[in-house]
């Protein structure tokens, strides 16, 4: 969208959501900064939660749209001062609204000084997704390569030879975690196998994440990598919450 804008010459009224906080601006390269000044390249596929898995206050698109919508009503009447070179910033647990200065990046690949985009791309595989998976949409695993939270509690009891793996993010992980579990997150996990167990006699590899995509995904990883003792932990830590371990905070 950003592009198509900064190509048409056209206004790019921007907003977003998660979780408890939100965004807006007005990305207008004819006088200021577009959104690839601030994010030139999309984060690794599968890397963004999904709504499920993320969370989002019911509220927010609300909020956020309605401002996004008096932002587009003063372009077409030319009144006020619009968003264009400012982010505005609102947490809905404080109930606070910040605005940031932002400044156009002259090595912007679109709207810089010397752009390399000069007609739209390939976007799918820019952003790593395919038509028949969509954004950031789990693989289906086979039966045999995904376990239960049960059949993990017991396996723990048994010490059997496993190794947990947590592909959440840091912030996930300090809420709550599967006792004796690694932290790697799914967008690091590509760089980081050389941390894994592998070879002969190694245990197994369980992976989970909040509620099982993004730990589908990386088990779909780690077996094109050659792991082949590696299941996917359906239900994730949130299953493990509900039916082991009920103690714990979830979010």
């Amino acid at each position: 969208m950003n592009d198509a804008c900064v190509l048409l010459g056209k206004p790019n009224v921007y907003g977003s959501i998660f979780r408890f906080d939100g965004q807006a601006s007005v990305f207008d390269a004819r006088q200021g900064p577009c959104y690839r000044c601030l994010y030139s390249e999309p984060p690794p596929a599968g890397l963004v939660p999904s709504c499920a898995e993320g969370g989002v206050l019911g509220v927010l698109p609300g909020i956020s749209g309605t401002i996004q919508a008096t932002e587009a009503i003063k372009l077409i009447i030319g009144a006020g001062q619009s968003l264009a070179g400012r982010l505005l910033l609102f947490d809905a647990l404080h109930m606070s609204f910040r605005t940031l200065k932002l400044r156009r990046e002259p090595a912007c690949p679109i709207c810089g000084d010397h752009p390399t985009i000069k007609a739209l791309i390939d976007y799918e595989q820019f952003c790593g997704i395919t038509p028949a998976t969509g954004v950031g949409a789990p693989p289906t695993l086979p039966r045999e390569l995904e376990t239960t939270v049960e059949e993990v509690k017991a396996r723990l009891d048994r010490h059997d030879p496993i190794w947990i793996l947590d592909v959440r993010e840091k912030n996930e992980f300090d809420i709550c975690r599967i006792p004796g579990s690694t932290l790697i997150p799914l967008g690091e996990l590509a760089r980081r196998l050389d941390e894994l167990p592998q070879g002969p006699g190694s245990p197994e590899i369980l992976v989970h994440c909040k509620m099982g995509g993004r730990s589908a995904k990386a088990v779909k990883l780690l077996r094109e990598q050659g792991f082949t003792r590696v299941k996917n932990v359906t239900g994730g830590i949130l299953a493990w919450i509900d039916r082991i371990d009920p103690s714990q905070a979830k979010y």
